[in-house]
């Protein structure tokens, strides 16, 4: 059993919990479930697990809520490794963690995993560069980003290490639900390509300084390019790169509705709200921050 404990934030993951409780069996010696206060049986599933932990807390974004996490869940061992209730380990992760976690220095901090994309149950390979995200890290060296939308871990000391294998983000519900979550996304991603346009906070600057994962850091600069970019045409851009030049095309109907749902009609949705912000309120940064405040409830 590895040294590891795994933190999972939840709400209402009934239809995943049982699948991530059970890959994870054996291989770690705790997992907390910090839960936002479920109304569907997902606690009653936890509660069946041995060596697993249950915390409430109320939800106000995921850096807020993994980092609480880490503040009162009693977490005694050397490792912690972030996972959401959808995704979960492949074999050859389980096994790589085994074989390498017990002999890495004191100045390997962190691990980095590659991504395995399951969309509608097809595994999405093209059209995208593999995501690596950083994951794994000793208890007391990192924090998550506090930020609305595309939050990583960061650590606060030595460096991470590239493992080989896979985990998986598998979503199990249908897409009546995967839209409205990407709905509820659209403003905090708009939030964050404004402020990358008008350093509404001033952590453009400091982004460049994130000790995150190197892909993560890249695609973050990506991104501030993004942002200077033409509304709706950049959308529109992004998508022929993927389906087209990135080849997404040859992943079947899965795959143009994975492209064409999450590189293009999210983000003309995004574009749209960034679009009736500015008609709004124009560049004027305080009249842009009085603006989210009184129509989505945001705080910059």
């Amino acid at each position: 059993m590895l040294d590891l404990t795994v933190i999972i934030l939840t709400y209402n993951e009934e239809i995943h919990i049982k699948r991530c409780l059970n890959n994870l069996k054996g291989i770690v010696r705790d997992i907390f479930i910090v839960d936002s206060y479920s109304t569907d049986k997902t606690l009653e599933i936890a509660r069946k697990y041995p060596h697993v932990h249950i915390l409430q807390n109320r939800w106000i974004n995921y850096a807020t809520q993994f980092n609480w996490a880490l503040e009162h869940a009693q977490i005694k061992t050397e490792w912690v490794l972030r996972l959401d209730a959808d995704e979960y380990l492949t074999d050859e992760l389980k096994m790589e963690l085994e074989n390498k976690l017990p002999d890495f220095s004191e100045a390997v901090t962190g691990g980095v995993f590659p991504l395995r994309r399951v969309f509608l149950g097809r595994v999405i390979r093209r059209g995208m560069n593999q995501v690596r995200l950083l994951r794994l890290f000793r208890y007391g060296k990192a924090k998550c980003e506090v930020r609305l939308m595309d939050e990583h871990i960061e650590l606060l000391e030595g460096h991470a290490v590239d493992f080989e294998n896979e985990f998986v983000d598998d979503n199990l519900n249908n897409l009546s639900w995967w839209t409205q979550k990407h709905v509820d996304y659209a403003i905090r991603e708009a939030v964050d390509l404004l402020d990358m346009e008008f350093d509404l906070t001033g952590a453009a600057e400091t982004d460049k300084q994130k000790n995150i994962s190197q892909q993560a850091l890249e695609k973050r600069m990506k991104k501030h390019q993004y942002a200077r970019k033409p509304l709706f045409w950049r959308s529109f851009a992004y998508f022929v790169y993927r389906y087209f030049f990135k080849l997404g095309f040859l992943e079947g109907k899965e795959g143009f509705l994975w492209h064409f749902l999450q590189g293009w009609w999210y983000r003309t949705l995004v574009d749209a709200k960034i679009y009736e912000i500015k008609k709004s309120c124009g560049g004027d940064r305080q009249k842009i921050k009085a603006y989210l405040w009184e129509n989505y409830n945001i705080v910059l």
